[in-house]
């Protein structure tokens, strides 16, 4: 069966998230969110929802009233495409994805948090979730 007629799945959803431009990483140990300036001049603020679809899982950032995307980050087994920061529980570090005219991926990377601690525990919680479920992961 192919993707198109596979059923997909909202995992998680969280009405609101906050997404920030992500200076270079500053050391190997990985992102902080302390060094991304004010946290009250996000770029953009929407809703993410969690989409499973096909044994495929997919972060997606969306409009919250038109549902137009802002931005997709494929979620995969290899955790190189969602990092949590290390000064926070509420952010983290999306490796988002878009396909360039020629058909490559062209690839960037966000910042993104949520108002709320016990969000950003249930997002964690919901890929943790899809990664048990998935062939070749954590058991």
């Amino acid at each position: 069966m192919d993707d198109s007629h596979a059923y997909e799945s909202v995992l998680f959803l969280a009405r609101e998230c906050f997404v920030y431009k992500v200076p270079p990483r500053a050391s190997a140990a990985g992102y902080k969110a302390g060094e991304w300036g004010d946290m009250g001049a996000f770029l953009w603020k929407g809703r993410l929802r969690i989409i499973e679809k096909g044994g495929n899982c997919q972060i997606r950032l969306e409009d919250g009233s038109t549902g137009e995307l802002f931005a997709l980050c494929p979620y995969d087994l290899s955790g190189t495409s969602v990092e949590p920061v290390l000064d926070s529980s509420r952010y983290f570090v999306l490796r988002i994805e878009s396909p360039d005219p020629s058909g490559n991926k062209r690839r960037a990377y966000i910042g993104m948090g949520f108002q709320d601690r016990s969000e950003s525990f249930d997002f964690n919680v919901a890929l943790q979730d899809w990664t048990k479920c998935v062939p070749g992961g954590l058991k």
